[in-house]
């Protein structure tokens, strides 16, 4: 039986990607937590952690009537973001997929009462919250399998529940052993273009408003504590604060775990840090030894 044996919310911004010098310049002479906090995340737990996939929940990647899940044999190439090619630009990736981890999770879409399908096209597109990430923990660890899930623009936080829960099905169906990454932000409004750049420090007064402001560390507080439920319970009153993509790469994460039910308290790996008004913070999750939930599900 496969398990997911850790996972985490991390941060994909541009920023991470730009050179040393860069970064200091734009953040007043100091490094941004968020690099750091990677390469310790590595250290820590990607190159210690018995697993065989990474499964990426991709804020960035949009799709309109159903979810994604990339199934390449392999992916290779060099990645140019339109975004931000100043920044990001021709980076080198090559990782092996899993096709069947990705077969399995659109097999069980129907029956959470959603839409799920594998891409196995060569040419599919790929996006730098996927890329950014391996780059820093999955390049040089080639034994390792990577894949991504699309956001449904069109869902809602229960069309990402149920994804999530069909993600975990599949992955307890099979003999993976899974890391689930939700790679994306918490409080996401960025500063308009003539103002940003007076915002670029990562210094979390420059985040959009302080009520988001409040809003991400109240929600950080609970994912410390281990407290999902309240998350959950209160991701309505959170939505005014435009979490990245609906909050959809935390919600399939933590479904695909358990939920409500899901106790495990989070480490933190970086500050809590701002991005031209948006909320970036590490914070991972490591499995208990008896499993993720208090009832109902273990690993």
């Amino acid at each position: 039986m496969g398990e997911v044996v850790g996972a985490g919310i991390l941060a994909h911004v541009p920023t991470i990607m730009l050179p040393l010098a860069t970064r200091l310049e734009i953040n007043q002479g100091k490094e941004i937590s968020l690099v750091p906090g990677l390469e310790k995340l590595r250290k820590e737990v990607f190159e210690t952690l018995d697993y065989d996939t990474v499964v990426v929940l991709d804020s960035h990647w949009y799709t309109t009537v159903e979810f994604v899940v990339s199934a390449q044999d392999r992916r290779s190439g060099l990645f140019t973001s339109e975004e931000l090619p100043r920044g990001m630009c021709r980076i080198p990736y090559d990782w092996m997929g899993d096709p069947e981890l990705a077969k399995a999770i659109a097999a069980r879409g129907e029956a959470n009462g959603t839409w799920i399908t594998a891409n196995e096209d060569h040419y599919l597109p790929l996006y730098y919250a996927t890329v950014n990430l391996w780059k820093f923990l999955g390049d040089g660890l080639p034994d390792k399998r990577w894949i991504s899930m699309s956001v449904a623009q069109t869902g809602d936080t229960e069309d990402f529940l149920r994804a999530g829960r069909a993600l975990g099905q599949a992955i307890r169906d099979t003999d993976r052993k899974v890391l689930l990454l939700a790679s994306g932000a918490l409080s996401h409004t960025f500063w308009p273009l003539r103002e940003l750049r007076s915002h670029e420090a990562s210094d979390p007064s420059n985040i959009f408003t302080p009520e988001a402001y409040a809003a991400d560390l109240e929600r950080i507080a609970w994912f410390e504590s281990g407290d999902h439920a309240q998350v959950l319970a209160t991701m309505p009153d959170y939505m005014q604060y435009r979490p990245e993509s609906k909050f959809a790469h935390y919600l399939m994460m933590i479904a695909a775990m358990g939920e409500s039910d899901v106790v495990a308290p989070g480490r933190l790996f970086s500050e809590y840090e701002n991005s031209i008004g948006t909320g970036q913070v590490h914070i991972w999750f490591d499995r208990p030894a008896a499993g993720w939930a208090e009832v109902g599900v273990s690993a």
